[in-house]
């Protein structure tokens, strides 16, 4: 399996399939690549080089006990992309991945990026602050702190059969797309995991969205429960120059699966533009 060794030796497995324009797949919480597999093929059968990581701490990645945040992340996904001359590059960033994609524009800058796609994505800001007065409570994301101190495979159940999908409105999601949620989030380290709350829901992307320099897709479901629209995808095409949003309506947060085809198809549409 391939792996590439960052500078402080996490070694970060990933998949690179395919030929032609590259696109890469950034992975949400507490997934990892796996959670883009049937994009991925799609993608890769269409003619493009499809490159996918696990997060550190995620998947078969190391379960580093340090560079659990945002900026560390971008710096990963910057030695790969780096390590593979990836140029021309999408970068499709789903729910934490996003915010992953968001930052690596920022620190690394876009001289390798052609376009970006934000689905159910993290930024702008999660949590509540005085000048992010619609933000989450605190309390939110400190209930998910102690659930993964608490009992984390309970969590994870508990997420998939409720909002991440959006099964608890529906309670139309196969049995096996919520296992596959479960194990993956159990193959991450629980230390990394912990970290990764803060990492998603207390970074500050406003001033990496407004330099963005490239065009970015949006998109976002209204009825997503985990990363609620009006704190996230609206703001987010708000802040980001000549940004294209579409709103799934009624779509949860889980898109890659829950509106798997119609993602697809805008994928293939905004990447071949």
């Amino acid at each position: 399996m391939p792996y590439l060794t960052t500078e402080d030796g996490t070694q970060i497995f990933y998949i690179d399939w395919g030929d032609g324009a590259p696109v890469l797949l950034s992975h949400g919480w507490p997934l990892n690549s796996d959670a883009w597999e049937a994009s991925a093929r799609f993608l890769a059968e269409r003619g493009h080089r499809v490159v996918a990581h696990d997060r550190r701490g995620h998947g078969r990645s190391t379960r580093s006990w340090n560079g659990n945040d945002m900026d560390t992340y971008a710096d990963d996904l910057a030695c790969l992309v780096d390590r593979l001359d990836l140029s021309g590059l999408t970068l499709v960033g789903h729910s934490t991945g996003g915010g992953e994609v968001v930052r690596y524009v920022a620190r690394h800058g876009s001289a390798r990026v052609a376009r970006m796609v934000l689905v159910s994505a993290v930024p702008p800001l999660m949590v509540h602050a005085d000048d992010n007065p619609g933000g989450l409570p605190l309390d939110v994301f400190d209930g998910i702190r102690a659930g993964e101190v608490a009992n984390r495979s309970q969590l994870y159940r508990d997420l998939a059969d409720g909002p991440f999908f959006g099964h608890n409105r529906s309670g139309a999601i196969a049995q096996g797309t919520r296992d596959a949620f479960w194990s993956q989030g159990l193959a991450s380290g629980t230390h990394n995991a912990h970290e990764c709350i803060a990492a998603f829901s207390a970074t500050d992307f406003r001033k990496d969205l407004a330099a963005i320099d490239v065009p970015v897709l949006v998109i976002h479901g209204d009825d997503d429960q985990i990363v609620p629209f009006e704190i996230s995808g609206r703001l987010s095409a708000q802040l980001i120059p000549d940004a294209r949003l579409v709103v799934y309506a009624g779509g949860a947060h889980g898109l890659p699966d829950t509106a798997r085809e119609r993602l697809h198809a805008d994928l293939l549409a905004f990447i071949g533009e």
